[in-house]
This record gives C-alpha cells, structure tokens and sequence, in this order.
C-alpha cells in the first residue's frame, strides 16, 4: 500500500521518465559528427583541461545535454551508446532497455508504455536498415555504471573510459532464418 511519501515519490519518478525519442538528424549527418568527435589529440586535451576545472566541465556537460537532449532524446547516462543504436538513444526507452525492445512492443512499432509513439528500437533498425548498419544493433550493450548519471559523454569518450561499453562487431554470428534448426 502507498503512503502519501511514497505516492508522491512516485509521481515525481512519472514526470523525469523517459519518452521514446526519434534523432532529430540523420544517420550520414550523425555519422559525420562521429567522425568529427572521435577521439584525438585536441578533445583529449579539452576533456583534460575540462576536468580540472569543474566550473568549465559544468558549463560543459550543461551544453552537451542541451546539444544531445534534442538531437537524440539524451538523458545523459553518461556511457553513450549512440554509435551503435543508428543514433537513436536507448535511454529514452521508458524501460531504459539498452539491448533491443521490451516484449510489448506494438505489432505496428508503438511503444508500450506511449502508444502512439514509436519504440526507440524500432526507429534504431529502421535507421540502421536504411543505411546498411543493422550489424551495429547487434552489438552487446553492458550495464551501465548508475554512478555516472548527469557527467559528459563526451569528456569520458575522449579519455577511452567507455571503450568497454559495448561488445565487438564480430562478437555475434549471424542468426538463422527462422523456421529452421
């Protein structure tokens, strides 16, 4: 049974929870940016510089998550699994799955939790389809560090502390058609 504290604590959960967002670019624009922001000498010595100076990581990471907040639906969980969801967040999940779609998505796409609004997986294959990418999706996404919510993806993806977010291309064979055994 709630009580009134937790009634409202429930409440206030319902009002931060995430709604399945559709990338506002796209992919080949996506792709370009990735290539951009990949790691290198300039943006490892700007997360460096960052980090010593926390009011500079502050107005940093607020600018990343107005940045990536309405590209991508971000929700700043900090260990980004963008470059392999075709750019469409999977925290913006309702049920934050990071692995593919819960059981109830719609036979027509829509998100259980929103109907009327399509899954985030969805819209991830369809964008990774469309450009060649669905071996990307396959991709296992590891739990991510709770610890780590509201800090700069950027700053850490710079520095190679998320280089074990997500398995190997080749880690996944092929599946087989269905039907067959």
């Amino acid at each position: 049974m709630e009580t009134v504290g937790h009634a409202s604590e429930a409440v206030g959960r319902g009002a931060n929870r995430p709604v399945p967002t559709a990338p506002g670019i796209s992919l080949p624009f996506a792709l370009i940016l990735q290539r951009l922001l990949r790691p290198q000498r300039v943006w490892y010595a700007l997360a460096v510089w960052l980090e010593a100076r926390p009011w500079a990581y502050r107005a940093f990471t607020a600018l990343e998550k107005t940045v990536k907040g309405r590209l991508f639906g971000c929700r700043m969980c900090a260990q980004c699994a963008l470059p392999s969801t075709a750019y469409a967040c999977p925290m913006s999940c309702p049920k934050e799955l990071r692995n593919g779609p819960c059981g109830g998505v719609g036979a027509n796409g829509d998100c259980e939790v929103y109907p009327g609004l399509a899954c985030v997986w969805v819209i991830a294959y369809d964008r990774a389809a469309g450009a060649g990418r669905t071996a990307d999706l396959r991709r296992l996404q590891r739990p991510i560090d709770q610890r780590e919510w509201g800090q700069s993806s950027w700053v850490n993806y710079w520095q190679h502390r998320d280089a074990g977010l997500w398995s190997a291309d080749v880690s996944f064979a092929a599946a087989p058609p269905i039907g067959t055994r």
